[in-house]
């Protein structure tokens, strides 16, 4: 990051001192920049196009908008979606046009361009297909949700990844550099560490660090700046979802371990249990079903736990039901049947209930013929009434559910296929 300190002010943070001011300074993301990857000739002058960067905190996203706008000799209007309105977007969009007229061109950049509600994105959308604003995005959140559509078909996605620790060392020496101050070994892989691949973040602590220490920067200092381990993690962000999604593929998986894993880390993060609980139930019916019917009685008896106990001793139960349901046999055929039970409902029509499955509390009822002719299962041989049918009369029978070979629905497997064997034996009887 640039070393020009000199001519900035020395009371803001280290981070903005330390920003980059040419793309040879920039550290990371060269999976976009390096010599023949999508952004490299757009960073270094070719030609500019609409874009969005999507990323973590701390990986460059503002810096790298910068940089591009600078080697197109583009002027730079930042709007911060959290302080901006339409408002603010048409006044924007008015400099851009004057500049245009003097054979000047706009970059418009949207800082976390996510929190721009659609009329807000509409409000500049006329003028990114006129060309006449460049629009630059940036965003911690999946642009396909935040994002129009029509705007987003605009305009490029880049995916910038978290700084690696060779990528943080860069910025950590370049910021003792600054500090004029020494790290050890010790102290800088542990400040990379929890860095958690925010560049911003680790230049924070150097800072925090360099305010404490006497002398050289050691891991006391850095464990002493960070107070506590950072997390990336936002109730409602990317993070959020992608953590409970690879809980639940953990889960169906049969890794209990990895499972565990993601588990412990959504709550260290500062996640509901009660969201995970919720989920965790879900994920009984999904994934377990009746192959170990155990584990939605397990499920709600760890939700319960945790409502009576709360935390940290109600997480112990979520934890035993994590572990209980990534390790017994898996079945999806309850959801599948009730996808495809679903499906068919919505598409055929209101079939009528037969009369014989009909209820006749009264005497009337009775004297219109409901239930006239059901048979009573439970006296009938096995408790079963070979060939009766509970199917509407103008409506085929469908199977919907099909038991695995996995765990206890072996069994119900093997039962309903005899069952079926009865039917059919009793229908060819004369």
């Amino acid at each position: 990051m640039s070393l020009a300190a000199d001519q900035q002010d020395e009371t803001a943070p280290l981070a903005d001192r330390l920003r980059p001011t040419s793309l040879a300074e920039f550290v990371g993301q060269q999976h976009l920049l390096a010599a023949d990857k999508p952004l490299a000739r757009v960073a270094s002058g070719g030609p500019l196009h609409s874009m969005v960067l999507w990323g973590p905190p701390g990986t460059g996203k503002t810096t790298l908008a910068k940089l591009i706008a600078n080697a197109s000799d583009a002027r730079w209007i930042n709007l911060p979606a959290v302080m901006s309105g339409v408002k603010d977007v048409r006044a924007a969009v008015a400099q851009a046009e004057a500049v245009k007229k003097l054979g000047e061109h706009t970059v418009l950049f949207v800082d976390e361009v996510h929190r721009f509600n659609k009329a807000q994105q509409d409000a500049f959308l006329p003028h990114v297909e006129r060309g006449t604003v460049t629009f630059i995005g940036a965003t911690t959140e999946n642009p396909s949700f935040e994002v129009n559509s029509a705007l987003l078909s605009r305009a490029r996605v880049y995916v910038l990844k978290p700084l690696t620790a060779e990528d943080l060392s860069h910025v950590v020496t370049r910021g003792c550099k600054l500090l004029e101050i020494k790290i050890t070994d010790d102290g800088r892989a542990l400040l990379c560490d929890l860095a958690d691949g925010d560049a911003r973040r680790c230049l924070n602590l150097l800072e925090v660090a360099a305010q404490l220490a006497e002398g050289e920067i050691t891991e006391h200092w850095i464990t002493a700046a960070a107070a506590s381990r950072y997390r990336r993690f936002d109730k409602q962000g990317d993070a959020f979802y992608d953590q409970i999604s690879a809980l639940h593929k953990a889960v169906r998986g049969s890794a209990p371990d990895a499972a565990l894993y993601w588990l412990c880390r959504m709550l260290d993060g500062g996640c509901d249990p009660l969201y995970v609980a919720r989920r965790v139930v879900r994920m009984a019916s999904e994934d377990i079903g009746n192959a170990d019917p155990r584990g939605l009685q397990l499920a709600m008896s760890a939700w319960d736990a945790y409502a009576r106990l709360g935390s940290p001793e109600g997480e112990l139960a979520l934890a035993q039901a994590v572990l209980y349901l990534a390790s017994v046999p898996k079945s999806n055929a309850v959801y599948k049947a009730f996808g495809r039970a679903m499906a068919y409902v919505k598409d055929s029509p209101s079939h009528g209930v037969p009369l014989h499955l009909r209820n006749a509390p009264t005497r009337l009822m009775q004297d219109l013929g409901h239930g006239k002719d059901y048979r009573y299962a439970h006296d009938e041989a096995d408790a079963y009434a070979a060939g009766e049918t509970y199917w509407p009369e103008d409506m085929q029978p469908e199977t919907f559910y099909e038991p695995v070979e996995q765990g206890l629905e072996v069994k119900i497997r093997e039962r309903l296929s005899r069952l079926r064997d009865l039917d059919e034996r009793t229908k060819r009887k004369p």
